[in-house]
């Protein structure tokens, strides 16, 4: 039975770096009889443009009908000042929301050729493979009442609230305390409990969770501090769960251990195993249609959509190995470039990965 796979390219190099994932899923498709298929949809501002609304509600329809989801990227200065229920991040959070992708995986791999590429010294970060595991629809970012307001004396307020239930904090913290199971069995919980009553719940089911595992070492660490280990001793972690707003800050900032955000992937998943993946990065607006954007993070992500969501784990490593392969010989885009290193392009880059798989 065929798997069928939705392509969001979405905003700004979105387009660019998905063509390149497609490539190379199509390449692995043929090679190993995978038996997918695909199909296209609009998702962020290039759906408000065309449709009206940043999620179609025939996007949504086929999502629904997928077995995975990639997707680009969404979001450009261009609909930055149009109203806040069209802009193309109403529509990313109304899927995730829509889908209930609550758990989002994020990897911090640093592939020992871009050891240099740090911007931390190569002997703090070489060896360096965490996983971070966010909760995705809830928190801060979905907490009601949220808005701005103008007080009596004229002066405006704005507002929003930090809410977890004691279900979205056990359904997280099990996916990543066996997420810890097949890794190192080691699971950091970070919260603010020492300041914020939603995290000291947090704590509490987190540790109250531990006993079904008792195999995984379970430690707690306060964000600000898990902030300054992550570039003082990344090391340390093995998997990290967190609520919404810090597992988004702290992603961001293991993204840079590895020497570039264009090199990490996501995913995001629902109880089911249906996903949506994605890169870490942001659409970059700015160098969109140049053809230097670095699509390893987006076909990272088609690897991850394979392992995760359509059984297919000899696939998976077979592209990860490609890219392996490709970093061995060299070639670099722009954003993890160095001297003596050549610099290709982006498709350069997906034709390199396309050609390793063989």
């Amino acid at each position: 039975m065929s798997k069928q796979i939705l392509i969001l390219p979405g905003d700004g190099i979105g387009p660019e770096i998905v063509a390149e994932a497609r490539k190379v899923l199509e390449k692995v498709n043929r090679l190993m009889g995978l038996d997918l298929t695909f199909s296209e949809a609009l998702l962020g501002g290039c759906a408000t443009d065309v449709a009206g609304k940043p999620l179609p509600d025939e996007t949504l329809e086929k999502a629904r009908s997928s077995d995975a989801i990639l997707m680009g990227s969404v979001g450009g200065p261009k609909w930055d000042k149009i109203e806040r229920s069209l802009r193309p991040e109403q529509g990313l959070l109304q899927l995730r929301s829509g889908l209930e992708l609550f758990a989002n995986l994020r990897p911090a791999l640093l592939y020992p050729q871009l050891a240099a590429a740090s911007s931390l010294k190569p002997e703090i970060v070489s060896g360096l493979d965490i996983m971070i595991v966010r909760e995705l629809t809830g928190g801060i970012y979905f907490g009601k009442p949220r808005g701005i307001h103008t007080l009596e004396n004229g002066e405006r307020e704005g507002f929003n609230t930090y809410r977890y239930a004691e279900h979205e904090i056990k359904r997280i913290g099990r996916v990543a305390f066996e997420m810890a199971q097949k890794r190192n069995k080691k699971l950091c919980s970070v919260d603010k409990a020492n300041v914020l009553e939603v995290t000291v719940l947090w704590r509490e089911v987190m540790s109250e969770l531990a006993s079904d595992y008792p195999d995984v070492e379970l430690s707690h660490m306060y964000v600000d501090n898990a902030a300054m280990q992550l570039v003082r001793a990344p090391k340390q972690f093995d998997v990290i769960v967190t609520g919404n707003m810090f597992g988004d800050i702290l992603s961001d900032a293991a993204a840079m251990l590895t020497g570039s955000i264009g090199m990490l992937p996501s995913a995001s998943l629902n109880g089911s195993g249906l996903g949506l993946y994605e890169p870490c990065h942001g659409s970059a607006p700015d160098i969109a249609g140049q053809g230097i954007a670095n699509p390893l993070a987006t076909i990272l992500s088609a690897a991850m959509m394979l392992r995760y969501s359509l059984a297919c784990p000899e696939a998976a490593e077979r592209i990860e190995r490609a890219v392996g392969d490709v970093l061995d010989s060299g070639m670099r885009t722009a954003d993890i470039y160095s001297e003596g290193c050549r610099k290709v392009s982006t498709a350069e880059m997906g034709d390199a990965v396309v050609a390793a798989l063989a």
